[in-house]
C-alpha cells in the first residue's frame, strides 16, 4: 500500500491524531482558541495559490485536519450539572432512548431526564418486576440520583469514563411507582424505535424456544439485552460473537437479498435504480435497529462503493473506509474510543491487507464452492489476525478454536441471516407459521449446540493474557511486515519480520520481569464486602469472605488483576466476616 496514493486515509489519520492529542492534553482557553486561529490561517493559505504553498499543500492539509480533530473533540466533550441532586432522592421526568442489558435486579435504559427544569442524560435502573418501558411515553417517578464512581485501581474497567463518552454522567435508581403519559413530540427515530420494540414483543409471543427467540432478536434486530449469560460466554469463547452482532456481513447479505428481489421485477435498463433502492433499504434498516458503529460503517462503505460503480469509477476500499470513519467521527469524536469502532475498522483493514496474499496459497478457485470455502478461511483469518492485538489488550483472552469455528460456521452465515430476516419480516407483518417456527427453532438449536461445543474446548482457550500499549504497537508492526513475507518469502522480507518479533519478545520479557519484581497488597471493594489480594512476584492470593460471590469476584476482580499484574498463578481463600483488620509485613489493612 502506497500511502501517498491514499490521501483520504492519511487525512483521517491526522484527524484521529488530533482527537488523541486533545484527549491527552485537554486544550482549553487561550491555547484552544490559538488552535482555531492557526486552522483558519492554514485554510486561508491553502486557498492562496503560489508555488511554495503548492509544494507544502499536503503538509498543511494534514495539519488542518489535525487541528479539526482537536476542535471537534473539544466540542464533543460533554458535561451537565445536576450535582445539587446527586445522592438524593428526587422526582424525575424522563424518556428512554435505548434499552440496555437486564441484570439480576434491574432493567436498564439509557434516556434523558429532567429535575426542576434541569436536563441531564442518565442510565435508568428500573426494578426487574416493573413493566417494560417504551419510546412513546414520558415517565415520572421518584429516583435516587448517583454518579458512577471512579475505579479503585488502574486495572478496573472505567465505567464512569465509558458512560461519559456516551454523554451520560448520572445513574438513576427508579422506584416501582412509575407514572406515564403519552408523548406528543415523537420524532421519526422514536417511531422506528417503537416499531422495533413492537416487533421484539411479537417475537416473544411466538412458539420458538427462549434461546432461539433471543438469537433472532440479536442477529437481526441488534437486541442482545435478554440473552442468557451462558450463551454470551459460548459466543465469546468460540470467537463467534461477531456472528451475533450486526456487522458488515449482515448488511451485505440483506442488501444482496433485496437487490436480488428487485432485479427480478425491474427491467435491465433501470438496473441502477435497483441499486439505489437497495441502498435506501439498508439505510432504513440501519435506522430501524439503531446506528451502531459496525452498521454505520458498513452502510457508508457499501454506499460509497456503489456510488463509485454508478459513476463508472473504480471502487477503492480504503477510500470507502476513510470516508466511513470521517462521517462517524465528525458526528461524534468520542466514537473513536469505542472498542466496537476500533475492532470494526481494523477487521476491514486486515482483510484489505492480508486476504489476497493468503488466498494465493490456496488452489485455484474454479467453482463457487471452492471460492466460498477458501475466501471464508482467508477473510476470517485476516480479520482475526488484524484484531488480535486489540482483543488481547482489551479482553486478555483468545481461543484458537475460534479459527476452526469460523471456518465451519461462517459459510452458512448467509443462509442463517436470510432465514432470520425472513422470520423477522413475517413476525413484523403479524404472520405466524408454526411449521416455519419449528424448522427455524431446530436449525438455530443445532447452531447454538455447535457453538457451545466449540466453546467447551478449553484446551485451546487462553485467558489472563497480559498486553500493554507498547506490545500492541509492536504486534501491529509484525502484522504490517507479515504481508511482504506472505507475498514473497525471501531473506530481506523475513529478516524484518524476525527482527520485529525479537523486539516484541524483548519488550514482553522486560515487562514481565519488571512487574514480577513488585510486591503489592490491595483492599478491593466488591459490593458490600471487601477482599484483600497479596502479590509476590508472579503469584497472588485473594482472600474473600463470601464464597457465594466467587464467580463474580473471579470475573470482575481476580482475572483483570492477574492480566494487569502479569500473574501466572493465583489462589482464592476465605476469611471470617468477623475479621476487621489484616497485618502484613508490619502494616495494618482495614477491611471495614
Amino acid at each position: 500500500m502506497k500511502l501517498h496514493k491514499q490521501p483520504l486515509l492519511l487525512l483521517v489519520i491526522c484527524f484521529i491524531l488530533g482527537i488523541l492529542f486533545q484527549e491527552k492534553m485537554v486544550l482549553a482557553g487561550i491555547t484552544f482558541y490559538l488552535v482555531i486561529v492557526i486552522c483558519l490561517i492554514i485554510l486561508a493559505a491553502i486557498c492562496f495559490h503560489s508555488y511554495f504553498l503548492h509544494k507544502t499543500k499536503a503538509f498543511l492539509l494534514g495539519l488542518l485536519f489535525f487541528g479539526a480533530g482537536i476542535i471537534l473533540h473539544y466540542h464533543n466533550t460533554f458535561s451537565s450539572d445536576v450535582s445539587s441532586f446527586v445522592n438524593k432522592k428526587e422526582t424525575v421526568t424522563f424518556k428512554i432512548s435505548q434499552k440496555l442489558n437486564t441484570t439480576e435486579k434491574y432493567k436498564k435504559y439509557e434516556g434523558a431526564g429532567q429535575i426542576e427544569n434541569i436536563n441531564f442524560n442518565s442510565v435508568f435502573y428500573v426494578p426487574k418486576d416493573s413493566k417494560e418501558l417504551d419510546f412513546v411515553h414520558y415517565y415520572k417517578a421518584d429516583a435516587y440520583i448517583t454518579q458512577p464512581k471512579e475505579p479503585q485501581y488502574d486495572f478496573q474497567f472505567e465505567y464512569k469514563k465509558y458512560l461519559k463518552r456516551k454523554h451520560i454522567e448520572y445513574q438513576a435508581y427508579v422506584s416501582k411507582e412509575i407514572q406515564s403519559t403519552e408523548r406528543d413530540d415523537l420524532t421519526p427515530t422514536d417511531k422506528l424505535h417503537q416499531y422495533r420494540f413492537k416487533v421484539l414483543k411479537d417475537i416473544d409471543k411466538t412458539g420458538m424456544s427462549d434461546k432461539t427467540k433471543e438469537f433472532l432478536k440479536g442477529i437481526i434486530l441488534a437486541d442482545r439485552t435478554e440473552i442468557d449469560e451462558g450463551t454470551v460466554q459460548d459466543f465469546n469463547k468460540s470467537g463467534m460473537v461477531h456472528f451475533l452482532a450486526i456487522s458488515g456481513t449482515h448488511i451485505v447479505v440483506i442488501f444482496g437479498m433485496f437487490y436480488f428481489l428487485l432485479i427480478r421485477f425491474i427491467p435491465l435498463k433501470f438496473r441502477k435504480y435497483a441499486v439505489i433502492l437497495s441502498l435506501a433499504f439498508i439505510w432504513l434498516f440501519a435506522a430501524f435497529i439503531g446506528f451502531g458503529n459496525s452498521v454505520l460503517r458498513s452502510c457508508i462503505m457499501l454506499s460509497v462503493y456503489f456510488i463509485f460503480v454508478l459513476l463508472q469509477r473504480k471502487p477503492d476500499l480504503l477510500h470507502s473506509l476513510a470516508l466511513s470513519a470521517f462521517f462517524i467521527l465528525i458526528g461524534d469524536t468520542q466514537q473513536f474510543f469505542d472498542v466496537g469502532f476500533q475492532l470494526s475498522f481494523l477487521a476491514v483493514l486486515g482483510i484489505y491487507w492480508l486476504n489476497q496474499p493468503l488466498l494465493k496459497y490456496f488452489p485455484k478457485q474454479d467453482n463457487y464452492l471452492k471460492k466460498l470455502l477458501f475466501n471464508t478461511i482467508t477473510i476470517s483469518l485476516s480479520a482475526q489476525l488484524a484484531t488480535l492485538p486489540l482483543v488481547l489488550y482489551y479482553f486478555h483472552q483468545f481461543s484458537f478454536i475460534s479459527i476452526i469455528a469460523n471456518i465451519v460456521i461462517v459459510p452458512f452465515s448467509e443462509i442463517i441471516i436470510v432465514f432470520s430476516f425472513l422470520m423477522t419480516a413475517l413476525v413484523s407483518c403479524g404472520i405466524d407459521f408454526e411449521l416455519m417456527n419449528v424448522v427455524y427453532d431446530f436449525v438455530i438449536q443445532i447452531l447454538l449446540k455447535m457453538i457451545h461445543w466449540f466453546a467447551e474446548v478449553d484446551v485451546l482457550f487462553f485467558e489472563n493474557i497480559p498486553m500493554n500499549g507498547l506490545e500492541v504497537f509492536i504486534v501491529f508492526v509484525v502484522l504490517y511486515l507479515l504481508r511482504s513475507v506472505i507475498v514473497k518469502f525471501n531473506l530481506k522480507n523475513s529478516s524484518g519480520l524476525i527482527m520485529a518479533v525479537i523486539v516484541f519478545l524483548i519488550i514482553r520479557t522486560g515487562s514481565n520481569v519488571f512487574e514480577n519484581q513488585k510486591e503489592e497488597v490491595l483492599i478491593h471493594t466488591f459490593g458490600k464486602n471487601n477482599l484483600i489480594s497479596i502479590k509476590r512476584g508472579d503469584r497472588a492470593c485473594f482472600w474473600i469472605s463470601d464464597m457465594e460471590n466467587k464467580d463474580k469476584v473471579l470475573q470482575f476482580v481476580v482475572k483483570p488483576y492477574c492480566s494487569s499484574r502479569r500473574i501466572h498463578h493465583f489462589e482464592i481463600k476465605t476469611f471470617s466476616n468477623s475479621v476487621q483488620k489484616v497485618v502484613f509485613r508490619n502494616k495494618i489493612y482495614d477491611l471495614k
